[in-house]
């Protein structure tokens, strides 16, 4: 669901407070010269219920994202360390609650940690990689774009409770550094 409105995101919030696990992920758009940097162009969050889609450009969504970053609430990514890093030269937050899963499955002795290796590992699909460097910051985003990027905040969601079925995550060790 791409956040539009007050309305959206007052359902995203409720959402948010009524779950353990989330998934978790940003997306930038590319660079193609050395030293060139974007901020985070959106935010993806998944619940058991829905994906939320915050374009970050489009609307100050900080109070949203803050109240859920530094919630209990587990925020389960891959590389979500770097996620957090650059959501912070956007707005201060001290986040809690956060999962790397690349770094869980490298503890593990996963060998390849990428979010598509452990969705194709651990949940039996391919996410397709064609729009991953497609223009993030566009005003409007495309149906493939829309999809990949829920699909990937999904997949954290879903690998963090399949690693806990799977006894990789237990109590604290789930927690990134």
């Amino acid at each position: 669901m791409l956040v539009a409105n007050a309305e959206d995101m007052a359902r995203a919030a409720q959402d948010f407070a009524e779950e353990r696990v989330v998934g978790f992920d940003t997306e930038t758009r590319p660079t193609f010269k050395v030293g060139q940097k974007y901020p985070p162009a959106l935010a993806q969050v998944a619940t058991e219920r829905a994906v939320y889609l915050f374009q970050l450009q489009r609307a100050d969504y900080s109070a949203v994202l803050r109240a859920l970053l530094e919630s209990p609430t587990i925020k389960a990514g891959v590389g979500i360390g770097e996620d957090i890093r650059q959501l912070r030269e956007v707005f201060p937050l001290q986040p809690a609650g956060i999962a790397d899963l690349g770094a869980i499955a490298r503890r593990a002795g996963l060998e390849r940690s990428g979010v598509r290796a452990l969705a194709a590992m651990h949940l039996g699909f391919r996410i397709p990689k064609g729009t991953k460097t497609s223009n993030w910051a566009a005003p409007r985003l495309s149906p493939a774009q829309i999809g990949y990027a829920a699909t990937d905040a999904w997949a954290c969601r879903e690998l963090y409770l399949r690693f806990q079925s799977l006894g990789i995550i237990s109590g604290t060790n789930s927690l990134s550094p």
